[in-house]
């Protein structure tokens, strides 16, 4: 036993025995320590989890909502497309109307005026007749001149109608 009377002996058994006590005493520190760490990683994985399932909730709903804004836009365009063909459609048949109007109004007014002409022959012709008359009458013709202005004014009678 004379390690025993050795100084570096007890240096080293010092120094295993500060070794054991430093690791006893610290060793619950550096567990606790490590503990905490180790909370404080999963409280942050968990968060980042936890903001990795609310950013995919955000994304689905944000998909969801171009997803509807799309459908919306196509029926707003469908239904405009559908309104400017009936739009199209009665313009059309508007104009045709119209045009069927005027047509008419002109047919009215030619048959006006065609009315109008023949009411002013008429007069023409009676006018015609009245004084062929007068020269019968004031005359004092004779009944072959009388015969022949008649059968001529007659005759001026139908140039005078068409």
């Amino acid at each position: 036993m004379a390690f025993l009377h050795d100084v570096e002996f007890w240096i080293a058994v010092a120094f295993v025995a500060f070794v054991i006590v430093l690791f006893r005493f610290a060793a619950k520190r550096v567990g606790d320590a490590l503990d905490q760490r180790g909370q404080g990683i999963k409280r942050e994985l968990d968060e980042a989890q936890r903001l990795r399932e609310e950013a995919q909730a955000l994304l689905a709903k944000h998909q969801r909502e171009s997803n509807e804004a799309a459908a919306q836009a196509k029926a707003i365009v469908a239904q405009a497309e559908t309104e400017a063909g009936r739009l199209r459609t009665e313009a059309e048949r508007e104009i045709e109307t119209a045009l069927k109007r005027r047509e008419q109004l002109a047919l009215d007014k030619i048959a006006q005026a065609e009315a109008a002409a023949l009411a002013e022959v008429r007069n023409t012709a009676v006018t015609v007749a009245i004084a062929a008359t007068r020269q019968l009458i004031a005359g004092g013709l004779t009944a072959e001149r009388r015969d022949q202005i008649v059968d001529q004014a007659i005759a001026e009678l139908g140039k005078k109608l068409h």
